[in-house]
């Protein structure tokens, strides 16, 4: 592991210093026992952290409304370069940012450890919001006396955040939430604002909100329906559309359906939608998952309707450079290269239905592509 990159006050790495560690996988009342912490900081204090996972992200953003001084580390690039917080405390000369990048060759030790072994020689005290025994951070700090932990196994059994309020989010509340939110103040900012419980605030953020790849994948959907040219009182139907809804890990099996299913007069089928701005060289891996496939085969053998991906990629999902028709069965060919996907290039940006029916539904006949 090496430094390649500084930026910020570079003052900050000779201080003295406490490194924040949690573990990926956390206890949904940690919220509590962590402010409680990052509450007690002052500006005389120096706290070293990462941004890796969603509580390092959320100690990040509290460390830095409370301006307190922080070392972040990050590995090979740092890429949350619009982040306000940062900029602001940039500015200031309240944040040092580390950028890192693994010397030893992949495959030699897994990436977080080498990173925190990495960094916890240089801090003097370390402040761990949750262990788990099975996970690196554990075996990493077995036997130090410079630990703090925020919370023990037992605490962690029996740990909940009291909901002190039960009412609807109103429409102010939603408003000062975003706003906090596109500002990156983070979910204690807006606990503290609008007096919510932490849980709480993180749920409606997810309600409200959605990732990036998400909004690209509805626009690409939306592109996809253009296509197919539908009308009102037409031969075609949109039966089903997915909503890929969810709370938190909890999601509805019909998740993994393909997004549409439509019926053109006693025909139908379905339709999964993909964009992608370049195509990586394992599209098993970022496009066609073995567990994904299953999942459309069992749905296609179960409900008796032929599956094809739409994929775009390139441009805007909006208007993507190229489109591929590939029906569901011709997926495993194209992993093992026994033909290409480029044979599935698909000139026409309008489809014509029963032709469309005609080219993915057994036997295939592409020439019309």
């Amino acid at each position: 592991m090496q430094i390649i990159e500084t930026k910020g006050n570079q003052d900050l790495i000779n201080r003295e210093k406490t490194l924040f560690l949690c573990s990926r996988r956390t206890p949904v009342g940690l919220y509590k026992y962590v402010f409680q912490w990052t509450d007690s900081l002052t500006e005389k204090d120096c706290i070293a952290c990462f941004n890796s996972t969603d509580m390092e992200s959320e100690v990040l953003k509290a460390l830095l409304v409370a301006k307190i001084p922080t070392v972040l580390f990050v590995m090979n690039r740092f890429t949350d370069i619009n982040n306000m917080q940062i900029e602001q405390a940039l500015q200031e000369d309240r944040i040092l940012i580390v950028v890192l990048k693994r010397d030893e060759p992949k495959g030699k030790g897994i990436t977080p450890k080498l990173r925190n072994e990495y960094v916890l020689p240089l801090c003097q005290h370390v402040t761990c919001g949750y262990v788990n025994k099975n996970g690196i951070v554990f075996s990493l700090l077995a036997g130090r006396k410079d630990v703090k932990y925020l919370i023990d196994e037992k605490t962690h059994m029996t740990v909940v955040e009291p909901d002190v309020r039960r009412e609807r989010w109103t429409v102010a509340q939603d408003k000062v939430l975003l706003r906090m939110y596109y500002a990156d103040m983070g979910i204690h900012a807006i606990h503290k604002e609008l007096q919510r419980t932490h849980t709480a605030v993180n749920d409606r953020i997810h309600s409200i909100t959605q990732p990036e790849e998400l909004l690209k994948g509805r626009e690409f959907e939306d592109y996809v329906l253009r296509l197919f040219n539908l009308q009102e009182d037409g031969p075609l139907v949109l039966q089903e559309w997915q909503g890929d809804k969810s709370l938190g890990m909890i999601q509805p099996e019909n998740n993994s359906n393909p997004d549409f299913v439509f019926r053109y007069n006693d025909k139908e089928f379905a339709v999964e939608c993909k964009w992608r701005e370049k195509l990586n060289q394992d599209l098993s891996r970022d496009l066609f998952p073995t567990k994904r496939i299953e999942k459309y085969k069992y749905f296609a053998v179960s409900r008796n309707i032929p599956v094809t991906v739409i994929l775009g990629v390139g441009g805007e999902p909006c208007n993507p450079e190229m489109l591929y028709v590939i029906p569901l069965e011709s997926i495993a060919t194209i992993i093992s290269q026994a033909e290409s996907i480029v044979d599935f290039l698909c000139t026409s940006r309008t489809f014509d239905v029963s032709q469309f029916i005609q080219i993915t539904t057994p036997p295939y006949d592409r020439r019309d592509t």
